[in-house]
C-alpha cells in the first residue's frame, strides 16, 4: 500500500447527521438542522472532509472515486435514500468501496446453471456520505459521513488501474475495436495495433482484453434466426460475384438455416493437388450462436496450412456429420482424400466410415495431447512430464511390436492400468500411433510444429468473431490467395541460398525440383543416408546403421522399373525417401532421384505444365496462381549466379516489351489492375 493512502485512513462523522456505520442497515433517521462549520483555511480537497459541498450527487461521486483510484480502490453507490418518504425525493446517498457488503445467496435452480465465481466483496466499511441541503438557497449536496478505514489490502498505482470501474472504452476504440474485428485479426492484435496507435506502452490501455472480448460478444447478441438470413444471404452475394463459389445448406422443419458448408475457388483448386491428407477440425464452436464449427485444412507445398472448407453445424450427430461429408466431396467434385485427421468423435468416426469407405482415418495426436493435462495431471503428479516423454517416444516408434512391449512396461511402470483414459487410448491405437499409421500419406501434419502453424492458421478467422454473415468474410480473408502467396515467398528467400551439403548429383538434381521446405527434409535423410551401409540379399538390399551389427530396413529396387520401396515405409508416409532408400540408390550410381519420388504436390510449380496447357487459366485467382508459381521459380533459378541473372533480366525486359504490345480486353484489365499492384 502506497504512503499516499496509508496518510488517507481516516473516519469522521458530522455530528448534525449521526447514523450507523453499518452498510447493511437500511433504515433512515431524520438528519438534525445543527449548523455545519467549514474550516477553508485547513481543507485539503485531495481528502474527502464533513461539509465539502458539491452541485451534484453525480459530481461528488466523480470526486469520491478519482479520490479511491488514488488509494487503490474503486467505489460503487449502494444505498439512496428519501427524507420526506418514497417518491417525495432523494435526500441522502451512500458510495461505498468495491469490497463492501458481504456476497448474498444466491437460490438455485435446476433450470439454470450457477455460475461459481469468487466475490470480492469482504465487509469493507469505508464510505462516503453525502447529504442535500437548502440552507444557502439553492440545493447542493454536502458530506455528512467518511470512513477511509479498509479490512484488505489496497491496490498500487499499476495494479487499481486494473479494476473494472476503470476500465472503459471510448465510442471512438469500440467503432475501432469493431472495424479490426471485420478483418478478422486477434483480440491480441488489435490490442498491440492501439498501444501503438495511441503511443502507450504494452497494457497501459484503459481496457484489457477481457473487455474487449466482451464487447464483441455483447455486439453477437442478435437474433439467430436472422443471423441465419444474413449468412444465407452473405453467400448468394459471394455467388453471384463468383460463380466459382460454392456452398450447401439444409433448413429443419420450421424453415430455419440447419447446417451450411461453404468452400472458395482457390481452395477446390489447392485442393486438388493438396487435398491427399486433410485435417477436420471440429474442436471449435461459434460461440455467439454455440454451434458446432468444422474446418477443412491441408498443407500446401510450403509446408504451410491452406483452407479447403467450412461448415457450421446444428449438432454434433451422426447425420449432421455426415451432411458435412457430402456437400464438403460435392465441393471436390467427388474426389475424397487419402487420409483424414479428426478429433476423438465417435459420430464422426462412424460418418467418415460411411460416407468415406476408401480414405483413411486417423486422429490427431496434438487434439489428444491437449486433453493430457486434465487426463493425467491429477494421476501421475510429479511423474507427468516424465510419463509424458515416455508416451512421445512410444508414439514414434517404427515397430508395432516394439510398441506394444513399451506400452505394457509403460502402463506397469506409471500404475496406468485401469485409467479409462488409458484404456481407450490403446483400445485406438491404431488410429493415432505411428507404429500403425506409416504406410499412409499424412504429408508431416502430425509433427508439433505442423500442429501448432494449423492451429494458428485456424485462428487467424476465429479469434475475432462478430457477426455471423461476417465470419463468412473473415475466413475469405484468412485465405486470400494473396496473404498465402506472400508467406510463400517469404519462405522462398529465406531458403532459396541453402547450401548444398553433400556434394551429390541426385541433391542438386532435387534442389531444383522441390519447395525448399521438401528440399529440407529431403537434405536432411540425404546427409543420414551416409552413415548407413547397404548389403545386397536375396530380394533387395538390407541397409543398417554403420554401428549396427543386427537389424537394420530391408529394401527393394528395380532400376528398370525405377521403383524403390522401404520396411519403413517414410515415403508412403511423408512423400520424402528414407535414408535407407537413397543409400540404396547411391550405391546403384544413380544421379536422379526417380520422377515419381519427387511427387508434384513438393515440387515448386503447384500445377502441373501440361494441365495448365490444357486449360489455360480464366478467373482472377487462376491467373494470378499461375504467375506467381512461375515467377517463383524464375526468381530462384536466376538468382543462384550472376550469368543466370543477367540471362533471366534480358529475356524478362524482351517478354515484357512483347507482352505491353498486346491488346487487352476491358474485362482482363480490371482484373489485372490488381495483379500489378500485387505482384
Amino acid at each position: 500500500m502506497s504512503e499516499e493512502a496509508g496518510s488517507m485512513l481516516v473516519a469522521y462523522d458530522d455530528p448534525s447527521d449521526q447514523r450507523s456505520l453499518s452498510l447493511d442497515d437500511t433504515s433512515s433517521t431524520e438528519e438534525s438542522p445543527g449548523e455545519t462549520r467549514l474550516s477553508l483555511e485547513t481543507a485539503n480537497d485531495a481528502i474527502p472532509y464533513i461539509g465539502q459541498r458539491f452541485a451534484t450527487h453525480d459530481a461528488a461521486y466523480e470526486y469520491y472515486s478519482e479520490f479511491a483510484k488514488r488509494c487503490g480502490f474503486s467505489i460503487r453507490r449502494h444505498r439512496t435514500e428519501g427524507k420526506d418518504g418514497v417518491g417525495k425525493g432523494l435526500t441522502r446517498r451512500y458510495f461505498v468501496c468495491h469490497r463492501a457488503g458481504n456476497t448474498p445467496v444466491k437460490t438455485s435452480t435446476e433450470s439454470k446453471p450457477q455460475r461459481n465465481r469468487k466475490s470480492s466483496r469482504c465487509g469493507c466499511q469505508a464510505y462516503m456520505r453525502i447529504s442535500k441541503t437548502t440552507e444557502f438557497g439553492s440545493p447542493e449536496w454536502r458530506v455528512t459521513g467518511f470512513a477511509n478505514h479498509h479490512n484488505h489490502e489496497l491496490l498500487e498505482p499499476n495494479q487499481v488501474r486494473f479494476l473494472p470501474a476503470y476500465r472503459t472504452i471510448s465510442d471512438a476504440d469500440k467503432n475501432r475495436i469493431l472495424m479490426f474485428a471485420k478483418t478478422g485479426i486477434s483480440v491480441h492484435q488489435m490490442m498491440r495495433l492501439m498501444e501503438l496507435e495511441k503511443c502507450v506502452e504494452p497494457g497501459y490501455l484503459p481496457f484489457t482484453e477481457k473487455d474487449v472480448r466482451n464487447l464483441l460478444q455483447s455486439f453477437r447478441k442478435l437474433d439467430p434466426e436472422e443471423e441465419s438470413l444474413d449468412l444465407l444471404r452473405m453467400c448468394r452475394t459471394i455467388k453471384e460475384k463468383d460463380p466459382n463459389f460454392k456452398f450447401e445448406f439444409t433448413l429443419d422443419t420450421n424453415n430455419r438455416l440447419e447446417n451450411i458448408a461453404w468452400s472458395y475457388a482457390s481452395s477446390i483448386q489447392l485442393y486438388d493437388i493438396f487435398g491427399d491428407a486433410v485435417v477436420f477440425d471440429t474442436t471449435h464452436r461459434l460461440t455467439a450462436f454455440d454451434m458446432p464449427l468444422g474446418i477443412w485444412v491441408g498443407m500446401n507445398n510450403y509446408g504451410m496450412p491452406c483452407f479447403f472448407g467450412c461448415v457450421v453445424l446444428r449438432d454434433e450427430t451422426m447425420r449432421s456429420f455426415s451432411w458435412a461429408l457430402k456437400a464438403f466431396l460435392g465441393f471436390m467434385n467427388g474426389k475424397a482424400p487419402q487420409t483424414i485427421l479428426t478429433d476423438q468423435n465417435i459420430c464422426l468416426k462412424d460418418a467418415i466410415s460411411t460416407e468415406l469407405p476408401t480414405t483413411k482415418h486417423a486422429f490427431c495426436i496434438w487434439m489428444i495431447v491437449a486433453k493430457f493435462p486434465s487426463w493425467f495431471n491429477a494421476v501421475l503428479g510429479d511423474r507427468y512430464n516424465e510419463w509424458k516423454a515416455e508416451f512421445y517416444r512410444l508414439y514414434n516408434l517404427e515397430s508395432v511390436e516394439d510398441f506394444e512391449l513399451g506400452w505394457r512396461e509403460m502402463v506397469c511402470c506409471y500404475g496406468l492400468h485401469s485409467n479409462r483414459h488409458m484404456v481407450n487410448l490403446y483400445s485406438s491405437r491404431s488410429l493415432w500411433a505411428l507404429p500403425f499409421l506409416r504406410s499412409h500419406f499424412l504429408a508431416g501434419m502430425t509433427t508439433t510444429g505442423q500442429s501448432k502453424s494449423i492451429n494458428a492458421f485456424i485462428q487467424r478467422f476465429l479469434s475475432a468473431q462478430t457477426r455471423l454473415a461476417h465470419f463468412v468474410e473473415q475466413v475469405a480473408v484468412a485465405v486470400d490467395f494473396k496473404d498465402q502467396t506472400g508467406e510463400q515467398q517469404t519462405m522462398q528467400q529465406n531458403l532459396q541460398n541453402i547450401c548444398l551439403k553433400t556434394g551429390a548429383p541426385m541433391e542438386s538434381h532435387a534442389a531444383t525440383v522441390l519447395t525448399p521446405f521438401a528440399f529440407s527434409k529431403l537434405q536432411e535423410q540425404l546427409v543420414l543416408a551416409a552413415h548407413y551401409a547397404s548389403f545386397p540379399i536375396e530380394d533387395g538390399f538390407l541397409v543398417r546403421h554403420h554401428t549396427k551389427a543386427e537389424g537394420g530396413r530391408k529394401v527393394y529396387w528395380s532400376p528398370q522399373e525405377g521403383i524403390i520401396s522401404c520396411s519403413c515405409h517414410q515415403f508412403e508416409f511423408s512423400g520424402i525417401l528414407c535414408r535407407h532408400s537413397l543409400r540404396v540408390l547411391s550405391t546403384g550410381n544413380c544421379f536422379q532421384i526417380p520422377d515419381r519420388y519427387l511427387p508434384i504436390r513438393w515440387r515448386r510449380i503447384s500445377i502441373p505444365s501440361s494441365k495448365l496447357a490444357q486449360s489455360a487459366p480464366n478467373d482472377h485467382t487462376e491467373r494470378v496462381q499461375f504467375l506467381q508459381n512461375i515467377v517463383s521459380s524464375l526468381i530462384t533459378e536466376s538468382a543462384k549466379s550472376k550469368e543466370r541473372l543477367d540471362i533471366a533480366t534480358e529475356q524478362v525486359s524482351i517478354l515484357l516489351s512483347r507482352i505491353r504490345e498486346q491488346p487487352i480486353s476491358l474485362h482482363g484489365a480490371r482484373d489485372f489492375s490488381s495483379i500489378n499492384r500485387n505482384l
